[in-house]
């Protein structure tokens, strides 16, 4: 391992912040796939891989860029999983000067099956040949509590004698796997617009005529909204629904309540997921 590798391995976030050079954009291709890996979002989370500390090392030799991921827990949800290494790799892949990409997961039961099958492309379906694993449902919202599949797996983390699950069965297609991400896109993004509404209600604004031109600075909303195919414009209704059609007046009320329970649920398994993760490798 050369000296530059072995700096990042040992201290993801300063090597992130030393790629951002105090917000003067450093030089070459490690940093750039650094500024890449910031548009990689858990997607439960929300919020970048970077910033989390899932990424422990970034490192481009001849042209190869090499990136390894870490999750939590040993146990994390392989559907989740998957998503975030197959972005990593379409984004390093993106980079000029990088020419091929090797990203990795290390420390996941499911380690074997999503790495291969990210770097052969055949999709997360083909990746497990029909299965699922442990926790593929439990890190959705409604099913058991945030991260059950990690805390039931947070004493029990890789190591000697670390006992491998059962092959996983049933998995998700990736037609599925799509969907599921879209799911957690949209629960993020009335996340977002609750924030942004609750800032605007405690001035006084009228929510329901309010326009994204009357909010200030909604650049997460915004972004939030650009990838869900939605209204982003000044003159777009600040609240809009899935679909992004204005919020009626009489359904506000309901709705960001709602959207407050979500963001709460997200910031909280957030925290959640920063601890374990502070747990399992120290920081």
């Amino acid at each position: 391992m050369n000296t530059t590798t072995a700096s990042r391995a040992a201290s993801p976030p300063a090597a992130a912040d030393a790629a951002r050079a105090g917000g003067h954009i450093a030089a070459g291709p490690e940093p750039a796939v650094w500024r890449a890996l910031d548009t990689v979002v858990d997607p439960e989370l929300d919020e970048p891989v970077t910033e989390l500390g899932f990424v422990s090392a970034v490192s481009v030799e001849d042209g190869v860029a090499h990136i390894r991921l870490r999750l939590p827990t040993y146990f994390c949800a392989p559907n989740f999983a998957y998503l975030m290494v197959a972005d990593a790799y379409e984004a390093a892949r993106a980079v000029p000067g990088v020419d091929a990409v090797d990203v990795r997961l290390e420390d996941h039961f499911a380690a074997d099956e999503i790495n291969g099958g990210v770097a052969v492309g055949d999709g997360f379906a083909a990746a497990f040949e029909g299965q699922v694993g442990p926790g593929e449902t439990d890190r959705r919202e409604g099913a058991g509590g945030p991260f059950e599949s990690s805390v039931q797996g947070a004493d029990q983390q890789n190591g000697p004698g670390q006992h491998r699950p059962d092959p996983p069965s049933n998995v998700m297609a990736d037609g599925e796997l799509q969907e599921l991400r879209v799911t957690f896109w949209r629960k993020a993004h009335a996340a977002e617009q609750e924030r942004v509404a609750s800032r605007l209600a405690s001035a006084g604004t009228d929510l329901a005529a309010a326009r994204l031109g009357d909010a200030g600075d909604v650049t997460r909303l915004r972004r939030r909204r650009s990838r869900l195919g939605l209204p982003d414009g000044d003159d777009a209704p600040l609240l809009v629904d899935d679909e992004g059609a204005p919020i009626p007046a009489d359904a506000l009320p309901l709705r960001l309540r709602l959207a407050r329970t979500t963001r709460i649920s997200i910031e909280g398994n957030a925290g959640f997921c920063r601890g374990l993760l502070s747990t399992r490798y120290g920081r």
